[in-house]
């Protein structure tokens, strides 16, 4: 039956895509170093920019661009949101931040935060699909790059910027958000920051999904025969103690700065520097972290209208905290018409980043990591009728894990890479293609020293059927290189040595031996540009050869499930959809539909259905806007997921209704004042995500307002 709404959606939209005129879309693409316009590249490109990035704009990146068609968050608790592309996470989802990449260890384990504020940027572009040629092996997923200006690239005359102030229920979430500009002749500065506090999510009902914990217990094969059964039932319930209408331990706070300045000379050329200063500590709901606990704990009682500081008082060894430090240094140099016809822009990024966090258990430190990381990239692009662009990229990284959870060794890992990407013009076809080589060299401190060497290339056509559709087809073949956690889990240890994953509950063990990842990718889209109105309907397919991924052995350390780093072929296909298409002016303003979609189904060879991947989803926007006022109702349904993966638990589907009211007041002197309250989750709707590691234990918000105020001046 959502098969066929899906399609029935797809269809009504795609028989309306000749009747208006031809308006491209205008954003210029950062991300994309040869095209200046998302309408004038075949990749499969999502936009977050304006009004509609601030309305969007979340206290994680996975939360704010999670309902988009082909994204979906993978939360952890309310302070960690990783974005999932296409049903690709961790090290195959590539998050940078002004083109250089984060440098966190969120691909590390999903109880890890992504180091990027999404309340301070001004767009973020999302390149869906395998991004290989520009930002390397890891890259198979996609690439979200957030850009926030921290280093000006255009003059400013005078001063100019934004506070802004908003509240959200569900977590007793305070957030400010400040962002100054100015500059005089040839300099430029930026500053800016935000500060943000929240107490623990409120929910619908239990936070512990019990019977599914149980169930995927038996998945695990943690029941060892009756005789033990309800001893270990109840020793989960003291260790894991249930709350009512709240997540326990997921309160935190989190702090960012960034100053920076830039020197331009001549009409677009400029040299620039930044700080970052990136601080968070937020709690990981219990359960989530399986450590072991060797006194007996006492009964508590918590009720559902009491979880203050005294509500949640636990055994120490319960509350799990991550504490998250990083400080980065940005330098950016911009030239132009260097040589012209040959060099029309260069453009070259050096990053140093400090990256350390804690894992705090009670009082006391269990685990350290630390990453030291220095990145340059430099890019020479031809501009013209055949644009063209040559590449050059590096990364030093030094990583260490120190403590209870430490089952990664210390690595250096050094990277280099170079690229060319072409387009070429025929008529009215437009094609692109390139070609990319990758080395990579991992040393871990236990030695097992591995290098590896990949190729990647691709090749695109975009043909104007009309002033109005265009059809886009891309292929590529991609290569990524093993990641350290995959190449190194417990390398050198066995038996009662094996270190436990403490975020998903299982020793992970990897192998040296691995070999490249290669993936073949086809996207075929449809896009249809009207003056007010656009649909975009793209299909995707992906066959990997090598696909690295967990299985489950079977075996048990001291009752914890061990699985290994494998390698097996896989496949990955589905559709997405989003369109918006104006109905009728009524009352000045207008009124206007929009349905969007998405659906990916991921199968291994010999493995059965990938894990973790999101459900089919289906929702539709009705909106009214004018000059100044806008409001919204929404509604998404996602499906059952019922093909899990191994070893992992159903999820139910559900029917999210929110809905929402703007307003712009255009004030003197160029001032603004924009003013928000957003109705989410109105139904209070019990929603577990399948994407996520922690669904058994940490549901989505239940129904919330949120409201906000943002003066610009």
């Amino acid at each position: 039956m959502k098969r066929t709404l899906l399609a029935a959606c797809i269809g009504a939209a795609t028989q309306a895509m000749a009747q208006a005129p031809d308006t491209r879309i205008e954003h210029v693409l950062v991300t994309v170093p040869i095209h200046k316009k998302a309408a004038e590249t075949a990749l499969p490109v999502t936009v977050l920019s304006g009004a509609d990035l601030r309305r969007l704009a979340s206290s994680t990146l996975g939360e704010t661009l999670g309902d988009k068609p082909g994204i979906s968050n993978s939360s952890f608790g309310p302070g960690v949101g990783r974005p999932v592309i296409r049903g690709q996470s961790g090290p195959r989802t590539v998050n940078l931040n002004n083109g250089i990449a984060a440098a966190d260890v969120s691909s590390l384990s999903p109880d890890h935060a992504v180091s990027v504020e999404p309340m301070l940027a001004e767009s973020v572009e999302v390149l869906r699909g395998p991004s290989t040629l520009l930002y390397g092996g890891g890259a198979i997923g996609g690439v979200i790059n957030t850009l926030d200006n921290r280093i000006p690239s255009e003059r400013i005359d005078g001063i100019q910027g934004a506070v802004e102030y908003r509240y959200d229920e569900a977590p007793d979430m305070n957030t400010g958000v400040l962002k100054l500009e100015g500059g005089s002749g040839n300099f430029a500065f930026h500053l800016s920051g935000t500060f943000r506090d929240f107490d623990d999510m409120s929910i619908p009902g239990l936070a512990i999904d019990e019977e599914a914990v149980e169930m995927q217990e038996e998945l695990l094969g943690e029941e060892h025969g009756d005789e033990h059964e309800g001893e270990e039932h109840d020793h989960e319930e003291e260790e894991f103690e249930n709350s009512d209408g709240f997540i326990a331990n997921t309160d935190g706070d989190s702090d960012v700065f960034n100053i920076g300045g830039s020197y331009h000379f001549g009409e677009r050329d400029y040299i620039g520097f930044s700080y970052n200063s990136f601080e968070t500590n937020y709690g990981i709901p219990p359960g989530a972290h399986e450590h072991g606990h060797e006194e007996e704990h006492e009964d508590e009682e918590h009720e559902d209208e009491d979880h203050d500081e005294e509500g949640h008082e636990e055994e120490e060894e319960e509350i799990i905290r991550i504490d998250l430090q990083q400080e980065r240094y940005d330098t950016q140099l911009h030239m132009h018409d260097l040589a012209p016809g040959l060099i029309d822009v260069a453009r070259a990024f050096l990053t140093y980043t400090d990256y350390e966090h804690v894992e705090l258990e009670g009082d006391e430190i269990g685990t350290q990591f630390d990453r030291e990381t220095f990145e340059g990239r430099l890019e020479l692009v031809r501009e013209g009728e055949n644009h063209g662009v040559f590449g050059l990229q590096f990364r030093s990284d030094e990583f260490s894990a120190i403590g209870e959870e430490a089952y990664v060794p210390e690595t250096d890992s050094f990277e280099w890479g170079a690229f060319y990407v072409q387009d070429f013009h025929s008529g009215d076809w437009q094609f692109e293609a390139g070609a990319r080589y990758d080395y990579v060299e991992r040393d871990p401190a236990t030695g097992f020293e591995e290098d590896f060497s990949s190729f990647s290339l691709s090749g695109s056509a975009l043909y104007p059927i009309s002033d109005t559709v265009n059809l886009g087809v891309s292929v590529s073949r991609s290569e990524r290189a093993p990641s350290t956690e995959e190449l190194f889990s417990n390398l050198n240890n066995s038996g009662e040595e094996l270190v436990t994953h403490a975020a998903t509950g299982i020793i992970e063990i990897g192998d040296p031996n691995l070999d490249t990842e290669v993936s073949l990718n086809g996207d075929l889209s449809l896009t249809w540009q009207g003056v007010s109105s656009f649909a975009e309907l793209t299909f995707f397919y992906n066959t990997f050869s090598d696909y690295i991924f967990l299985l489950n052995t079977g075996g048990e350390v001291d009752e914890t499930p061990v699985y290994a780093y494998e390698q097996d072929d896989a496949d990955f296909y589905g559709v997405e959809f989003e369109s918006s298409f104006d109905l009728a002016t009524l009352g000045g303003g207008s009124l206007a539909l929009g349905v969007f979609g998405d659906m990916i189904t991921g199968e291994f060879d010999t493995a059965g259905d990938v894990p973790r991947l999101p459900p089919m989803r289906v929702g539709s926007e009705l909106s009214w806007r004018n000059d100044a006022l806008g409001a919204y109702v929404r509604v998404l349904n996602a499906s059952d997921q019922d093909n899990p993966g191994a070893f992992e638990t159903e999820t139910d589907g559900y029917t999210r209704w929110d809905a929402g009211v703007d307003y712009n007041l255009q004030l003197s002197g160029g001032t603004e004042l924009f003013a928000f309250l957003k109705l989410k989750n109105i139904t209070d709707e019990e929603i577990r995500l399948s994407t996520s590691f922690l669904r058994n234990f940490a549901p989505q918000a239940g129904e919330s307002v949120e409201a906000g105020v943002r003066f610009t001046f």
